[in-house]
């Protein structure tokens, strides 16, 4: 667990020239996809370099076995030539590098890990040791270079980062909130959360949570659902959205409904990062308030668009 008071370490904005790497955690992916991957890095001015494993296949599922998935992860964390490691896919298996990872390492050697989806449980361990990271677009999504995805995270990594202004919902709560960006992919945030790899628990959260195909605390000042995909809704609540608000109701913190954050659309969210979070009844405003950074883009409708 970090320890209370502990300055938030962050990693340097990528610039032209670094080398990031590509390594793949959890699932296997295709050697293609890396490879389109790197080609998107590399017309980001970046130097792209894969993890032995990356495109291993282990089981027929895994991107080699636990030890080798390890090991490729140390081999890119300790490299201080390499300034970023992008998670080429999610699925299953980030669990199993816990404790095969010492947690020092991610302060020793701060470095920004995008991901999301099962990648959450390595984010959420980044968090707790007081160092920011992205849960973000994986590797196999930057080689299809979604957009605004593609252009925000690129300039969130190299210090432009967005301010997020998100369309009104009718689950949505009024009210305002700060503390520490922290959440991710619902069930595998849930099977970490409370474990020895936690918050102090006099620290300030804002919650966000999104899911795909699956069925609080005093601390928590605000809370962001993002996207619910392929949910069964079999438990009379016509969406994800009324079912968690009704568990609500009794908390009076701003919640926002419908953030584009899940497994389709992925925009970049800095956890561990200082943020505020507002919700009127004409939008929700989501800021970071990292010092020393530009703020830069802006989400104005339900499909995301960039500002100039």
């Amino acid at each position: 667990m970090i320890e209370k008071g502990k300055e938030i370490v962050r990693a340097p904005y990528l610039k032209a020239g670094d080398r990031v790497a590509l390594v793949s955690p959890a699932y296997w992916v295709p050697e293609d996809a890396i490879t389109q991957a790197a080609d998107v890095l590399r017309s980001w001015g970046l130097q792209p370099v894969i993890g032995p494993h990356t495109t291993s296949l282990n089981v027929d599922a895994f991107s080699g076995t636990a030890d080798e998935r390890a090991a490729d992860l140390l081999w890119a964390l300790e490299d201080d030539t390499i300034k970023a490691i992008f998670c080429s896919r999610g699925g299953y298996g980030s669990m199993h590098l816990l404790n095969r990872i010492p947690l020092e390492i991610f302060r020793q050697h701060p470095k920004w890990l995008i991901g999301h989806g099962d990648i959450t449980m390595l984010l959420y361990v980044v968090v707790t040791t007081g160092t920011l990271c992205v849960h973000g677009p994986m590797g196999f999504q930057i080689a299809s270079q979604q957009e605004p995805t593609t252009t925000i995270t690129r300039n969130l990594l190299m210090g432009i980062l967005p301010q997020y202004i998100i369309p009104s919902n009718p689950y949505n709560r009024c009210g305002h909130a700060e503390g520490i960006l922290v959440g991710g992919n619902l069930s595998s945030y849930a099977v970490i959360s409370g474990s020895k790899f936690q918050m102090p628990e006099d620290q300030d959260l804002i919650l966000f949570i999104e899911e795909v195909e699956e069925s609080l605390h005093e601390r928590i000042k605000g809370i962001i659902f993002g996207a619910f995909n392929h949910i069964r809704y079999d438990l009379q609540f016509g969406s994800v959205e009324q079912m968690l608000i009704a568990h609500l109701h009794d908390i009076e913190i701003p919640v926002c409904c419908g953030f584009p954050v899940g497994s389709n659309s992925c925009i970049p969210l800095i956890e561990g990062a200082p943020c505020s979070l507002t919700v009127t009844s004409e939008n929700s405003v989501l800021t970071f308030n990292i010092e020393g950074t530009q703020q830069a883009c802006h989400i104005e409708k339900t499909e995301t668009t960039l500002l100039k």
